[in-house]
């Protein structure tokens, strides 16, 4: 995905949209964004409105960050104290995302490289595409492996300590047969950010579920989905470097080792209502009933809206009272 020359993402081919493989809420309308606005508002209201960073993870087409900045121009005081920090690891789209944005935005490779951390940390559509261990539960755990002999076959071997560990931390029992992902880059992801921030919060969105409705028998051949012209498949080893690959990610485990690393759990909803939360039906009221701002609300509440799920954390603050977890669910 992240080759230098032939990964998905470090190539120049469109990927996001009508003429690529997949769509995000920013890229259908700047009414998400505007929602994430209010609510990074309202976190920089409980940190006394000082100084505020954010911090987002792969922006893509830079459409997020700019319907963000748009509406908290609104607000001249956060505004005029506000630093919007961007890593993205794709040249190509860094190229895209400064050729769209202005303003008081800048870019980094890491989030170590970003000084004095107050505000919030946002990712979104971002932990789904790190790189996973597929396992299978037989005997014991095992691992998925990769050879190519007259094309790429896979075999078993024991699974790795680490990945043994991964499951007896979350107390997670899977069931024979069983064939799923495990995510380790997501730890060490969030490790970095418990250590980074220094006061404020991280908002995760993306597609998941807690650690029970992650591994049970219902999702016994696990969550990889291969994107391509629109199209799903279930096979990574076709469209080299021309297809994204995602797979869910486990809100339980951000939310354990979070917990380790000086990250406090907030609330986990999905993001129909967390859109609902911050006012996107008084939103929709003001919307033109034409066809098309129709589909989008439908969109946001109903289609994506279920299956993106998302998650708050915070450090430094307590028992934050936040808009977007009004109608907070429970994470297991």
């Amino acid at each position: 995905m992240y080759h230098p020359q032939a990964g998905y993402y470090t190539s120049g081919r469109e990927k996001i949209g009508k003429n690529g493989d997949f769509y995000t809420s920013p890229y259908l309308g700047p009414l998400f964004g505007k929602m994430i606005a209010k609510q990074l508002e309202e976190m920089w209201c409980l940190l006394d409105k000082k100084p505020f960073t954010i911090v987002e993870y792969g922006a893509g087409t830079g459409n997020l960050c700019r319907d963000i900045l748009e509406q908290l121009r609104e607000n001249k005081k956060m505004y005029d104290q506000l630093r919007y920090c961007i890593i993205e690891k794709s040249p190509e789209m860094r190229q895209r995302e400064k050729r769209l944005l202005r303003g008081n935005v800048s870019w980094y490779n890491s989030l170590s490289e970003i000084p004095s951390l107050h505000g919030c940390i946002l990712s979104n559509e971002v932990v789904d595409n790190f790189s996973v261990h597929q396992v299978m539960m037989e005997d014991e755990l095992m691992e998925v492996f990769v050879d190519y002999k007259d094309g790429f076959i896979e075999s078993l071997q024991p699974a790795s300590a680490a990945l043994k560990n991964y499951i007896t931390q979350l107390e997670v029992t899977l069931p024979k047969g069983c064939r799923t992902e495990i995510n380790l880059e997501a730890i060490d992801w969030i490790r970095n950010i418990g250590i980074a921030l220094q006061k404020g919060f991280v908002l995760t969105i993306d597609y998941g579920y807690g650690s029970a409705g992650l591994y049970n028998e219902q999702r016994s051949a696990g969550t990889l989905i291969c994107y391509h012209k629109h199209g799903i498949n279930y096979c990574p080893y076709i469209n080299i470097g021309e297809q994204d690959i995602t797979s869910h990610v486990n809100f339980s485990a951000l939310r354990h080792w979070g917990s380790k690393y000086g990250l406090e759990y907030g609330g986990y909803t999905s993001q129909a209502y967390f859109l609902m939360g911050l006012g996107l039906s008084s939103q929709a009221q003001q919307i033109q009933a034409d066809e098309k701002s129709q589909r989008l609300l439908h969109t946001f509440l109903v289609d994506m809206g279920n299956r993106l799920k998302v998650l708050i954390q915070q450090k430094g603050i307590q028992h934050p009272m936040l808009a977007g977890l009004t109608f907070s669910r429970q994470l297991v």
